[in-house]
């Protein structure tokens, strides 16, 4: 298989990666220090066509394939991961159940904004007691007089609470045995929004509680076909897999930057500190392993934009590219020394947003989980 990119792709490639350098990177530690949402940068964003990148043109996306989406979110997190996950949740989360699951009424209503970056979505699936186990869901749903009235929670939504976030796609009970997803859009009443999150990483990025209180959303906001919500929300976790191993891999490749720049830069025992082998090789080593996860990531995006099965190497890139950029922004930090240690220098946030791409999304273990049964286990 041939991973050579076309021109189309590097066009995307190089304008991101231009974006990224220009508009981001002067603004991420500002960001990241204030906890402030990029509502400017979200807006060039979608000027840009990429709040809609692998959305069809004909509900106003840009009509990009997966292997573009995943480079667009990699170039993305090498300088921000509050930014890309923006990004990634509207698009993979909040955007594509709407895609692939809404009726035609509920694409034309919803889709045109969405595509366009000029209302947000998310996707709430996590409960107090529903993380892993996400067949676990607590929140219901029941139908009374043409609405569906919500109670329960969600926990550590992304994109939920911004001031252009349109709604949230659900998770809830319709039955005893029955999980379906349905829309809740912003200003509902009975939907409360939390203050934002207060979180280790990122900072920048809306993270908020929900909660419904005899919530009333209209029968037609059901995505789908009732009592299908769990298959549903496994497929869209599949695709949004291919995005966080995206940033996984963004992320690894930022650290690494960062680190041989330094390398060449830092002084000591009168040369730079590249002339050690001992960092040589941890320089070759976090090159090497960038290498092999950028292929695992692209691989699952091919056989996505071919109509093949993918979710076997989503999972697998998921898993790799999370640990690989655990290792990869602990050996960047390690050279940096006392340096990288400090909140000022760009490192330290890159290793503190590290740590989610391990946690969401499915957490490593339940990656294994995922990869076992796909093996046949």
């Amino acid at each position: 298989m041939d991973f050579d990119l076309s021109a189309e792709q590097e066009l995307i490639r190089d304008t991101v990666r231009a974006f990224a350098q220009d508009r981001v990177a002067p603004v991420a530690a500002e960001l990241d220090l204030e906890g402030r949402f990029p509502y400017e940068l979200v807006a060039e964003l979608a000027e840009l066509g990429l709040m809609g990148l692998p959305i069809p043109e004909e509900h106003g996306g840009a009509g990009g394939d997966t292997v573009s989406y995943a480079i667009a979110i990699e170039e993305l997190t090498r300088i921000d991961s509050s930014v890309a996950i923006t990004v990634a949740a509207h698009t993979s989360l909040g955007t594509m159940p709407i895609l692939l699951y809404g009726s035609d009424e509920q694409k034309e209503r919803w889709l045109p904004d969405l595509a366009a970056g000029r209302k947000l979505a998310a996707f709430g699936l996590t409960e107090a007691g529903a993380g892993s186990d996400a067949g676990a869901t607590r929140t219901t749903a029941e139908l009374r007089d043409g609405s569906w009235v919500v109670n329960g929670s969600k926990l550590f939504i992304t994109n939920a609470g911004t001031d252009i976030t349109w709604g949230v796609t659900i998770t809830a009970r319709t039955g005893k045995d029955e999980i379906s997803n349905l829309v809740v859009e912003n200003g509902t009443p009975g939907y409360t929004i939390s203050a934002p999150m207060k979180k280790l990483g990122w900072r920048a990025s809306d993270t908020r509680e929900l909660s419904f209180e005899d919530t009333q959303a209209p029968e037609g906001n059901l995505l789908g076909e009732r009592g299908q919500g769990f298959h549903q929300f496994l497929e869209i976790l599949d695709g949004g897999r291919i995005s966080v191993a995206a940033m996984g891999v963004g992320l690894a490749q930022g650290a690494y930057d960062l680190a041989f720049t330094y390398a060449q830069e830092r002084v000591q025992f009168g040369k730079p500190i590249a002339k050690f082998q001992a960092i040589q090789f941890k320089l070759a080593d976090m090159a090497t392993e960038i290498e092999a996860g950028r292929a695992l990531v692209y691989k699952a995006a091919w056989l996505k934009d071919q109509g093949r099965p993918f979710a076997r190497e989503a999972a697998m890139a998921k898993l790799y590219t999370g640990e690989l950029s655990s290792r990869v922004a602990g050996a960047a930090l390690q050279i940096h020394g006392g340096y990288g240690y400090m909140e000022e220098s760009a490192i330290s946030r890159l290793y503190r947003d590290q740590k989610i791409l391990e946690i969401g999304e499915g957490t490593n273990e339940v990656q294994r989980m995922v990869i076992a049964r796909l093996l046949g286990l």
